[in-house]
C-alpha cells in the first residue's frame, strides 16, 4: 500500500501501550504518588488519592505534551536509575510518560479532585505501621514541600541519581527541581521500596466510629424532618415574631464562648489518621461535660488578665476559632481544663492559685505531642499522656544502668512523679513513653519535663562513622544514649520552658597523651516551639566531675543545618604540663591554633589535636574541611 514502508511492522496504538504499562507497574506508580502527595492528609485519604492519581493518569488519547522531551527522556524513562528496577520498565517510553503524568497530578492537585476521588463507606484504608524509623521518616517527610516529597520519591522508589531526578521534575514544571533534590537528600535515610508502610497496594481495613454514624444518622433524619416542617410553614405564609433570636452565625463576636462548640475528637481518631499530633488527642477527663468549668476556661482565655501567663514566645490572645477540648477533670482537688487551638495549649486551673497558662504547641509530633503537664506539687509533676501512649516509666537521667520504673496511667493521668530540671546536674526524673504498636512497632522515646506546660523530647546522635552517612538524631533510649545523658546532660544550653527539643551529639573521642585516658566532646542543642534555638560544645574529661562547657550561643550550629562543629580547652595532665585540646566533626581535616607566640597547624586524621604548652594564654582555633571551608568553635 502507497504511503507505508515496505517491511514496517504494525504498532500497537499509544493509549493501548500506555494502559498496557500502567497494569504492569500500577503498584510502583501508586508508591510513588503516594509519597509524593502533600501531607496535610491522613493515610486513609491519601491512599485513595494515591489510586486516583494513577487511574487517571491513563489519558483518552496520546499527545506530544504526554512524553517527556528531549534527549533526557530516554535517560530517565528508568535506564538512569541504579536500582528498584524490573526489565520491563527499564526501556518503556510509556512507563516513563505515565510516571510524568502520576507526578504532575501529585504535584498540583486539582481542588475538585478530592470530590472526585474514590469513595468508601464504612470502612477506613490505612499503610501497615511500621517501625521507629518509618515513622520518624513519615515524619521528616511532612515537613518537605511538594517538590521535595516528589524528589525523594524518585530517588527511592524510581532509583533514579540526582540529575535523572532533576530532569524528571523540570518535565513535570517544578521550577527549580535542584532544590527539591537538595532538599530531599537531607532526609537520612529513605524506606525499602518494598516496605508495606509506605505502600498503598498493601493495606489494612477498619471500621470506622460506629456509634458516630449511627448519631450522624440520627441527625440527619432530624434534619431532613425539620427541613419538611420548616418548608411546611413557609408554604402557610407564617412568619416569625418580631424581635426572634438571631441564627447563630449573626450572634456577636463578643459573645461569651459556648462550651457547646469546643471541638471534640473521637476516642480512637489516632489510630486512623497519619497526624499523629495534638489534633489526634480525643477529650478525657471526669469533668469533660462540666459545662460551667469549661465555660470559665473558655472565659478566660476569651479575655487575659493578671492570671494569664504565656510561655515566651506565645501570643496570649484569645482562639480565632473553638478550641479542641482535650481534658477537663478534677485533678489533685482542682478543678483543670486543657484546651488546643491549633498553635497552642492552653490549661487553666480553678482557684485562688490558678489561672490560664498558654505554650506554643504547632507543627507537633508523635513524641512532643506525647505529654501535657495537668499540675504540680513542689518538684512533682502530674502529666496527661497521649492516647497512643501504651506503657509508661520512669528513671533518673544519672543513673543509666538502673532499671526504669513503671508509671501508671489510667486514662492517660498519671500519679504525681519527680521532676527537675536537666541543667542542675542533680539527677532529674524523666519519662520514658512506649507508643501503641498502631503508631510504630517498639517506639519508644524520653520527655523530660522543664518546668513549662510541655516536656522537652531528648534525642541522642551517636559518635560519627567514617564508613558509614551521617546519622541524624535517634531515640535517646539505648545504652549509649543513656549513658551519654547521664555524663553530659547538664550542658544544655537552654532549660527553660518552651524547649521543643534538645539533643545530644557525641561529635569525637580524643585519647590523651601520656596514656591519661580519653576526652568526650559533646554538641548539644536545644530548640525552642518558636523555631529559635541554641548549641553549647562541651568536654568530658576522666578525673572531671561533670562536663565542662567550652563554647555556644544562639544559632543554628550542631543542627541539620550546619553539621560542622570545632570546640577546644586547656587540660592540665596529671603529670604536670598543660595542654590545648581541640576535636572537630566527622568533615574536619586539619586542626589549627594560634597563640601568641605560638602555632600549629597538622592534619589530623582523627579529628583531635592536643598541644603541650608551658601555660595558658589567649588562643584561636580553626578547623579545615574536606571541602576547604574554615570553621570556628560556636560562641
Amino acid at each position: 500500500m502507497a504511503g507505508r514502508t515496505a517491511g514496517a511492522a504494525p504498532t500497537a496504538h499509544p493509549v493501548a501501550e500506555a494502559e498496557a504499562a500502567l497494569v504492569r507497574h500500577y503498584r510502583r506508580l501508586v508508591r510513588l504518588a503516594y509519597l509524593a502527595l502533600p501531607a496535610d492528609r491522613d493515610r486513609h485519604s491519601r491512599v485513595l488519592a494515591a489510586h486516583a492519581a494513577v487511574q487517571r493518569a491513563l489519558p483518552f488519547r496520546w499527545t506530544r505534551a504526554d512524553r517527556p522531551s528531549g534527549p533526557e527522556a530516554d535517560r530517565t524513562g528508568l535506564a538512569g536509575q541504579t536500582g528498584q528496577t524490573d526489565g520491563s520498565a527499564t526501556t518503556d517510553p510509556g512507563y516513563a510518560a505515565l510516571r510524568l503524568r502520576v507526578l504532575r497530578a501529585a504535584l498540583r492537585p486539582h481542588p475538585a479532585a478530592r470530590l472526585l476521588a474514590p469513595r468508601v463507606w464504612g470502612l477506613r484504608l490505612f499503610t501497615p505501621h511500621g517501625g521507629e524509623q518509618d515513622a520518624a521518616l513519615d515524619h521528616a517527610l511532612a515537613d518537605l514541600d511538594a517538590p521535595a516529597r516528589a524528589a525523594f520519591a524518585l530517588r527511592e522508589v524510581e532509583g533514579l541519581d540526582g540529575p535523572g531526578a532533576e530532569q524528571v521534575l523540570r518535565e513535570a514544571g517544578v521550577a527549580r527541581p535542584a532544590e527539591a533534590v537538595a532538599a530531599a537528600a537531607e532526609v537520612p535515610a529513605g524506606p525499602d521500596p518494598e516496605l508495606s508502610a509506605f505502600d498503598p497496594c498493601a493495606v489494612r481495613v477498619q471500621p470506622t466510629d460506629l456509634l458516630r454514624r449511627r448519631r450522624t444518622l440520627t441527625a440527619a433524619l432530624a434534619v431532613g424532618l425539620l427541613g419538611l416542617t420548616t418548608t411546611a410553614a413557609v408554604l402557610g405564609g407564617g412568619s416569625g415574631p418580631v424581635g426572634a433570636a438571631p441564627r447563630p452565625a449573626e450572634r456577636s463576636a463578643d459573645a461569651p464562648a459556648d462550651p457547646a462548640q469546643l471541638v471534640r475528637v473521637a476516642p480512637d481518631a489516632w489510630e486512623h489518621t497519619a497526624r499523629i499530633d495534638f489534633t489526634a488527642w480525643p477529650a478525657r477527663g471526669d469533668r469533660r461535660e462540666d459545662g460551667a468549668l469549661l465555660g470559665r476556661a473558655l472565659a478566660a482565655w476569651a479575655q487575659p488578665g493578671p492570671r494569664t501567663h504565656a510561655e515566651p514566645g506565645t501570643d496570649s490572645a484569645p482562639p480565632a476559632t473553638p478550641p479542641q477540648l482535650l481534658f477537663a477533670g478534677t485533678v489533685d482537688g482542682t478543678g483543670v481544663a486543657v484546651l488546643y487551638d491549633g498553635r497552642r495549649i492552653a490549661r487553666y486551673t480553678d482557684g485562688s492559685g490558678g489561672g490560664l497558662d498558654l505554650a506554643r504547641a504547632d507543627s507537633s509530633g508523635p513524641t512532643t505531642a506525647g505529654a501535657v503537664v495537668l499540675g504540680r506539687q513542689g518538684t512533682a509533676v502530674r502529666y496527661l499522656l497521649a492516647p497512643w501512649v501504651e506503657t509508661a516509666e520512669t528513671r533518673r537521667i544519672d543513673q543509666p544502668d538502673a532499671a526504669a520504673r513503671p508509671l501508671d496511667h489510667p486514662d492517660g493521668i498519671t500519679p504525681a512523679t519527680p521532676g527537675g530540671g536537666l541543667a542542675d546536674c542533680r539527677g532529674a526524673t524523666v519519662l520514658q513513653l512506649h507508643s501503641s504498636p498502631v503508631i510504630a512497632e517498639k517506639h519508644a522515646f524520653v520527655l523530660a519535663d522543664l518546668g513549662g506546660l510541655l516536656p522537652a523530647h531528648l534525642t541522642y546522635t551517636p559518635p560519627p562513622d567514617r564508613n558509614q552517612p551521617a546519622r541524624g538524631p535517634h531515640e535517646a533510649t539505648g545504652p549509649d544514649a543513656l549513658q551519654a545523658w547521664a555524663r553530659a546532660g547538664c550542658a544544655v544550653p537552654d532549660g527553660t520552658p518552651g524547649v521543643k527539643q534538645l539533643n545530644l551529639w557525641a561529635f569525637a573521642v580524643q585519647p590523651l597523651p601520656q596514656n591519661a585516658g580519653s576526652a568526650a566532646w559533646f554538641c548539644l542543642r536545644a530548640d525552642r516551639w518558636t523555631g529559635e534555638g541554641s548549641a553549647a560544645t562541651a568536654v568530658l574529661l576522666p578525673t572531671a566531675r561533670g562536663p565542662q562547657r567550652t563554647g555556644g550561643g544562639p544559632g543554628r550550629a550542631c543542627s541539620r543545618f550546619e553539621q560542622d562543629t570545632v570546640a577546644w580547652t586547656w587540660w592540665h595532665s596529671p603529670q604536670g604540663p598543660d595542654y590545648l585540646l581541640a576535636a572537630g566533626s566527622r568533615r574536619v581535616t586539619r586542626l589549627t591554633a594560634k597563640g601568641p607566640d605560638w602555632s600549629a597547624d597538622r592534619p589530623t586524621p582523627d579529628r583531635t589535636l592536643a598541644v603541650e604548652r608551658p601555660a595558658r594564654s589567649t588562643v584561636q582555633v580553626e578547623a579545615v574541611l574536606d571541602n576547604g571551608n574554615r570553621i570556628t568553635p560556636p560562641r
